[in-house]
């Protein structure tokens, strides 16, 4: 640490990371959390479905033979950085501490959301409701929507901790649909405050394009213009937390400059794929 930088400041600038960061990342608390997790890899327990079983009089009991199972999920080493020159500081009329913090938090807090995005697709089915339901190549529809509630109702999902991941494009089509953008069948007036937080059972998450090159990823193009997007259950994904989100700051005597870092080790996992499903419409 430099002696120009108290303790209380970087106190101060890790508990505004903090802050930002629940406000940035779009996914915070859409999944199972298992914090504190030593080593690279944890394991989420999946256990089976039983039946139950009809017995006679004096017949011994027959057990379900429930299975229990490991699903693991692989840890990875992330970190946010910048440098802040002092020199620079002083030529600047505003806080680049906090500006900085901004920066910090928003880039932890998309990463966190691409882990979850990425843990979902390595293995639930991308194409589980295609882009043509509702019509050839069409766009985030009602349909749509209708076909994820039904495959996870069959499914046996529970209604409370359904999540959905779309872009602002999705979102722009689905207000295009009556049913979505009504006041008749939708009492949050979606299309007076341009949002659809929750509609036909799920949290509804918008995310911005991050595709472009050196950004996270984001929901991808799968081809032409055809959009991924993913529903999926809260307790049907994991994320497991190594190292908390923290930051720490380092004075750099070679670069006069402080190095301002957030860290954090972490990964997702689909732990019940059955659970979790894929939606690709057409932009």
């Amino acid at each position: 640490m430099s002696i120009y930088l108290t303790d209380a400041a970087q106190a101060e600038f890790d508990a505004e990371v903090k802050h930002l960061y629940q406000g940035a990342a779009l996914l915070n608390g859409s999944t199972r959390v298992r914090r504190n997790v030593v080593g690279s890899t944890a394991n989420f327990r999946r256990i089976g479905r039983g039946i139950a079983k009809q017995k006679s009089i004096q017949d011994n009991v027959n057990p379900m033979g429930v299975t229990h199972t490991n699903v693991t999920c692989t840890l990875g080493n992330w970190h946010a950085a910048d440098y802040t020159d002092i020199f620079a500081q002083a030529e600047v009329n505003y806080d680049e501490k906090s500006e900085l913090a901004k920066s910090v938090a928003l880039a932890m807090g998309r990463r966190s959301d691409q882990i979850v995005i990425d843990g979902i697709a390595a293995t639930a089915t991308a194409a589980s409701v295609n882009t043509d339901v509702g019509g050839t190549a069409s766009g985030f529809n009602l349909d749509k929507l209708l076909r994820l509630g039904r495959l996870m109702n069959a499914a046996g999902v529970p209604m409370q901790g359904r999540h959905l991941a779309i872009t602002a494009r999705g979102l722009e089509q689905a207000l295009l649909v009556s049913q979505f953008s009504s006041a008749d069948y939708n009492g949050l007036r979606a299309l007076q405050s341009g949002e659809i937080n929750s509609f036909g059972g799920f949290l509804w998450h918008v995310f911005d394009d991050r595709t472009a090159a050196g950004q996270e990823g984001g929901l991808p193009i799968v081809s032409g213009a055809i959009r991924q997007g993913w529903a999926w259950h809260q307790e049907a994904v994991g994320f497991a937390s190594g190292i908390e989100f923290r930051t720490e700051i380092n004075y750099v005597p070679e670069k006069t400059s402080f190095l301002v870092n957030g860290i954090f080790k972490a990964g997702a996992v689909c732990i019940d794929t059955t659970g979790a499903f894929g939606v690709q419409y057409t932009e």
